[in-house]
């Protein structure tokens, strides 16, 4: 064989042990990736032909799925449309799965291993028993007046959020997010209109497609005077104590003074831990933040759940949807030593401190619930696809105990004020123990101020019922008042419905 065959013949045998590889690869490696592509037909195929399982809250099915004549025999149907879409996500052909519909897919559809003993009796039967059904701890009436709600504030917003909790449980009660969307055209069969309908909404600059009660974090304004009073109670502040106040503050080095919202506010040169919670007193809450340091303030910030990176919602297992981390930010000058102005302006939630509704929520629901912190979760049950056994029931577990109850109680008594005598009065609910706090947050010098409010009911034996936050982005003025008004209302249909636990 002369050279220039040989050198071909080496070429081929390369190539052909390339591909030998390559197919090794595909069928060692790649084959679940490959099996398991949302562009795999016969995947798709055989993803639909068992009846996917419900997913439900209080008896009512908010996911369910109907037969159908086409070559996908069942579609995937969301009756209460954009009002759970945050919650559910949707389950489409080509798209990836969100929501519960994601975390819960393979119980949903059935092929989970805890559900290997329904498949097993399908061999013997002929039968194709549908999948799992996940049980939500959403109460439908507390989820049904936060949407309907915020679409219909009085003051125009049209960005917000809405999320409560069973202090006691963790269990989530309502998660809104403002815009919503309807799920039930992305899970068309119509591939292609459902990846145009994506694409809208994927382009809309109001963001539908986006977790707002998670994932927003945005300045929280006076709410977060919450976490400073706390850190203050546990050093040295009673509720009684007189703190500096006064019209206006500047904090050293700093030229740009900090004034309360109107001149009514706190005019005294000093006024009780109590008053300035109630009137939300600027001044005294900066100095207060410049005299506990920026290392307390961060401190009980982390305490309360600020800066945690790995919480996510869903069950309380492994999993869930992601959340964003709250966050306290800079307080610094370059070389690193605490700069007073910043540190002043975080105090009173300003500056880069950054707050997710989510966090507020959990906030009010420790001091609710004597200083105890329970995990959230969403998932309450998962039930067998005939409905007679149950593979997973949540057990609510402590999260963390950011502060004392002694400590609770004192932040509930001035967060009771502020409903009873200060700025939240429109959160109030008769025969009922409401607490809170209103939080005004200036967004940007030329956009309006985001509302805030977070707060708790109690019934009349003191045990609490609901925890609420309610954000409206760039809501202008009235806007916390606003956020207490669907605060209250959120926490009236709580009571009425608390949701699974």
């Amino acid at each position: 064989m002369n050279a220039p065959l040989r050198r071909v013949g080496v070429v081929v045998m390369v190539l052909f042990g390339l591909l030998f590889a390559n197919l090794n690869w595909i069928q060692a490696y790649k084959d679940d990736e490959y099996r398991s592509s949302d562009y795999n037909g016969r995947v798709q195929v055989a993803d639909y032909k068992r009846k996917r399982g419900n997913i439900e809250a209080g008896g009512t099915a908010l996911a369910t799925s109907k037969e159908t004549t086409g070559k996908l025999k069942f579609q995937r149907s969301y009756p209460g449309g954009a009002k759970y879409a945050h919650v559910l996500g949707y389950k489409p052909v080509n798209l990836a799965d969100q929501g519960i519909e994601r975390l819960e897919n393979d119980f949903l559809a059935g092929t989970s291993d805890q559900l290997i003993g329904d498949r097993l009796k399908d061999m013997f039967t002929g039968d194709d028993t549908g999948g799992g059904n996940v049980l939500l701890t959403l109460s439908k009436r507390a989820q049904d007046v936060a949407y309907d709600q915020l679409r219909n504030n009085q003051v125009g917003a049209k960005r917000g959020a809405a999320i409560a909790i069973d202090p006691r449980t963790g269990a989530i009660q309502a998660l809104v997010s403002m815009p919503s969307f309807d799920p039930n055209p992305l899970a068309s069969h119509d591939t292609s209109a459902a990846a145009t309908d994506y694409a809208k909404l994927e382009q809309d600059p109001d963001g539908p497609l986006k977790n707002r009660a998670l994932s927003e974090t945005l300045p929280p304004g006076s709410t977060f005077k919450i976490v400073v009073a706390a850190a203050a109670l546990e050093n040295g502040v009673t509720k009684s104590t007189q703190i500096p106040a006064g019209p206006s503050y500047t904090a050293p080095t700093s030229g740009t003074p900090i004034r309360n919202a109107v001149p009514s506010i706190c005019p005294e040169r000093q006024v009780t831990l109590m008053d300035a919670v109630t009137e939300s007193c600027n001044t005294g809450f900066a100095q207060l933040g410049v005299r506990l340091g920026a290392d307390t303030i961060k401190e009980k910030a982390r305490q309360f759940g600020f800066e945690q990176e790995d919480l996510t919602v869903g069950h309380l297992g492994e999993g869930g949807l992601r959340t964003e981390a709250s966050r306290t930010g800079d307080m610094q000058n370059p070389d690193g030593s605490t700069d007073p102005a910043a540190l002043a302006q975080s105090s009173i939630g300003q500056n880069n401190v950054r707050m997710t509704p989510l966090e507020g929520a959990m906030i009010a629901s420790a001091v609710a619930h004597d200083g105890s912190q329970m995990r959230p979760y969403l998932v309450r049950q998962l039930l067998a696809p005939d409905r007679t056994t149950s593979y997973y029931t949540a057990n609510a577990r402590e999260l963390r105990q950011p502060v004392s109850p002694q400590v609770a109680a004192d932040l509930r008594e001035m967060m009771v004020s502020v409903v009873q005598d200060g700025t939240g009065k429109k959160a109030a609910i008769s025969g009922y123990t409401v607490g809170g706090k209103t939080g005004t947050a200036q967004s940007a010098p030329d956009r309006p101020d985001h509302g805030w409010f977070i707060g708790f009911v109690l019934d009349k034996n003191r045990n609490p019922i609901s925890a609420v936050c309610v954000m409206l982005e760039q809501a202008g003025p009235g806007g916390s008042a606003e956020a207490a008004r669907i605060a209250g209302q959120i926490m009236r249909a709580a009571i009425a419905d608390p949701g699974g636990r």
